[in-house]
């Protein structure tokens, strides 16, 4: 079973990938892996473009959602069930799916896995032997980006850069509607329904600050060719963002006595 599923990975993920990885570097003046892996992430950015599209207003409707999940949340506690009915009832109004912002990540992940062993025994000499017969074998393959990093090692300016990067992309969606991320006033800050909002503002920051320091002391294990990949990628992904949450702009709640 075990070697089946190794067999179908390879040949959906692993072959693929290495062959278009070492293609590019053939092709590419310069013949230089870390320019390959930028092209190559390019390529995969495009491909996933209508899924990491659908997860932005994803995200976006979430964040306009959070008043009224609070809402719900404050007026059902106890009544778990009657919660997520009416939780599950305001999705389905407003078209919106929580789980539809982890697909990109959960597509991306087999790719990932797929680089790790291109850079790790693909690139390697023997490696070379699961090149497709239309793919020019190079022989040997120099590992280093543009003469100062070796991929196939970590490397720990990729990976500082890779997790500013990540907290650049947190902060953009988790921009306004700002009662969903930050504190409530001192002078309510003990009422209930302020202690849930608090809960949410600090959850927000764990996910601002955490996720880019998970994403650095996973990069200082990683071979740099990884992290240059989630480099490009998180840079490709805030590009993106900018471009979407200009065109859907936060729907803003109405104020109280206006």
């Amino acid at each position: 079973m075990f070697q089946a599923i190794q067999a179908g990975f390879n040949l959906v993920f692993f072959h693929p990938i290495l062959n278009l990885l070492v293609w590019l570097y053939v092709t590419l003046p310069g013949n230089d892996i870390g320019i390959a892996i930028i092209v190559l992430t390019i390529i995969i950015k495009i491909l996933l473009y209508p899924l990491t599209h659908l997860q932005i207003k994803q995200q976006r409707a979430m964040q306009d959602l959070q008043p009224k999940i609070e809402e719900i949340r404050r007026r059902l506690k106890d009544d778990k069930e009657k919660q997520a009915s009416e939780l599950m009832a305001m999705y389905q109004k407003e078209k919106v799916n929580p789980a539809a912002s982890c697909l990109p990540l959960l597509v991306q992940l087999p790719v990932f896995i797929a680089l790790y062993h291109a850079l790790s025994v693909g690139l390697a000499s023997q490696g070379l032997n699961q090149l497709y017969p239309f793919v020019p074998n190079p022989q040997t393959i120099q590992t280093t980006f543009l003469g100062l990093f070796d991929l196939t090692k970590p490397n720990y300016i990729l990976a500082i850069a890779a997790a500013l990067v990540q907290f650049w992309q947190t902060k953009m969606i988790l921009k306004p509607p700002a009662a969903t991320v930050t504190s409530p006033p001192p002078e309510v800050a003990k009422t209930e329904g302020a202690q849930d909002e608090s809960m949410t503002a600090i959850m927000n920051k764990q996910m601002t600050y955490m996720m880019p320091i998970m994403t650095a002391v996973i990069g200082f294990s990683l071979p740099g060719g990884l992290t240059l990949y989630w480099l490009v990628m998180s840079l490709l992904t805030v590009a993106q963002q900018y471009l979407v949450m200009r065109r859907t702009p936060p729907k803003m709640e109405p104020q109280l006595g206006n």
